[in-house]
């Protein structure tokens, strides 16, 4: 009877668990969803490590941002609803592989545009564009890896922010400790909260990670 008992308590813990686990872990997985992952680091770049910018007013900096919003963020999340009403993709969660066919390559377009664009004005630093390249590059990779298994977005989308940030690292004389043990646990949490709701196997997230820092990478050299 002790033991049932005992039994019983453990699987009401584990519940009990359960459920703000879960909640902590979908609030995780919108908060640092991956369109949302540039705007975050332009504005790293832009506000928190300013001799990224030099010479940038604040008017501009401002447009820079809404550039940001909406050629990375706004273009391809209205690409996502314009595939669901019209059928092409089951939910806008994207939890087939099929379904995330399109959408990788609508989001390729919008971010290599996104690099085109900033590329060819001079003022825009190296290290944004070599970001948006790498940005690119990752979504590439992704849609061919997901021929093969569903690749984690979410893991892609951090693994190419905590390669861009080790690679600052290694490159400014600005401290970038903080930034980069900040990225590092942000990571940690994204890739924990994926596994947590059951929407990846850790080959998917970690087949994600792995994408999004080589490309970065790659972006970085080339």
């Amino acid at each position: 009877m002790e033991n049932n008992k005992e039994i019983n308590q453990e699987k009401n813990s584990t519940l009990s668990f359960g459920l703000p686990a879960k909640v902590f872990a979908h609030l995780i997985s919108y908060i640092f969803h991956p369109l949302f992952v540039p705007l975050y680091i332009i504005l790293f770049l832009l506000y928190l490590q300013p001799t990224t910018f030099t010479g940038f007013s604040d008017a501009t900096k401002l447009r820079v941002v809404f550039i940001v919003i909406i050629n990375l963020l706004f273009f391809p999340l209205l690409s996502v609803l314009l595939l669901k009403a019209v059928g092409f993709i089951d939910s806008i969660y994207l939890k087939t592989q099929k379904d995330r066919i399109i959408p990788y390559i609508a989001s390729g377009i919008f971010f290599f545009w996104a690099y085109h664009v900033f590329k060819e004005q001079a003022q825009y630093p190296e290290v944004w564009v070599s970001y948006l390249l790498g940005l690119f590059l990752g979504s590439s990779a992704a849609l061919i890896a997901n021929i093969y298994f569903k690749v984690s977005m979410h893991a892609v989308g951090v693994g190419g922010w905590l390669g861009l940030f080790y690679l600052l690292s290694n490159s400014q004389e600005m401290m970038m400790t903080w930034p980069f043990a900040a990225v590092l646990v942000i990571t940690g949490l994204v890739c924990t909260s994926r596994m947590i709701l059951k929407a990846h196997s850790p080959f998917d997230i970690y087949g994600g990670l792995l994408i999004g820092v080589l490309t970065q990478f790659a972006g970085w050299y080339l």
